[in-house]
């Protein structure tokens, strides 16, 4: 209990100092989850709408891939985005390994399959009427489709809250790709493992209720904007 105690008041002392370290860590954390999760947002929401109203062959195989992807170990996502970034890979000519940017994409990859699936799962739930309903009153497919979103609102930004808290809370990937460089790929969680680590444990404490302020302050955000827009 102590060591909660303490992890509190070091929280406490480096958020009211606004240490400079600490402030950079935590504003690189959301930088590079909240791009991650927008990219997420419109592949995601996207495909997973483009998916819901499609009819091919193998559609039950694409998605159960998207579901399979929602549940990859982030640890996974980091080693792929590692192997076709690394200097013989596919895309090592960029030199992008070890940078905020691969953080991104790694973030990106586990987001997009999570945003994906619950989209597909939101769109397929609304009933298939409604679209008849909708072309039949002369709206185009295009108009169709973005009423079609507008009705499962509530269900899309559950995912869009689902995907930012599966990216801002991992760290396998991140620790991968980005490397915890000091001042440059450093973020909250894998700042937070290498005190732990430290035996610092005090403000690796303090490191992880700044992730938890953090995610819930974006969180609440997102769900009174989410709450506003229910249907009346």
């Amino acid at each position: 209990m102590e060591l909660l105690f303490d992890g509190i008041a070091t929280a406490w002392r480096l958020l009211i100092s606004l240490d400079r370290e600490v402030l950079s860590i935590t504003l690189l954390s959301l930088k590079v989850s909240a791009l991650a999760t927008l990219i997420s947002m419109l592949i995601g929401v996207l495909g997973g709408t483009a998916i819901a109203l499609s009819r091919f062959p193998g559609k039950r195989l694409v998605v159960s891939l998207v579901n399979t992807g929602m549940g990859v170990p982030p640890v996974v996502a980091g080693l792929f985005v590692t192997i076709m970034l690394w200097r013989s890979g596919p895309f090592g000519q960029f030199e992008i390994l070890y940078t905020p940017t691969a953080i991104v994409i790694a973030q990106t990859f586990i987001a997009t399959p999570l945003v994906m699936g619950i989209s597909v799962a939101a769109i397929q739930n609304l009933p298939p009427a409604l679209r008849l309903q909708i072309l039949a009153l002369g709206a185009s497919r295009l108009q169709m489709v973005w009423l079609l979103l507008l009705e499962a609102r509530l269900p899309l930004m559950a995912a869009i809250m689902a995907g930012f808290g599966g990216v801002v809370s991992e760290v396998g990937a991140s620790m991968m790709v980005g490397g915890n460089i000091k001042g440059y790929t450093r973020v909250l969680t894998t700042a937070t493992v290498m005190e732990s680590g430290r035996g610092n444990f005090d403000t690796a404490l303090a490191l992880g209720l700044i992730l938890l302020v953090l995610s819930f302050g974006v969180n609440y955000l997102l769900t009174v904007i989410q709450q506003r827009q229910r249907p009346r």
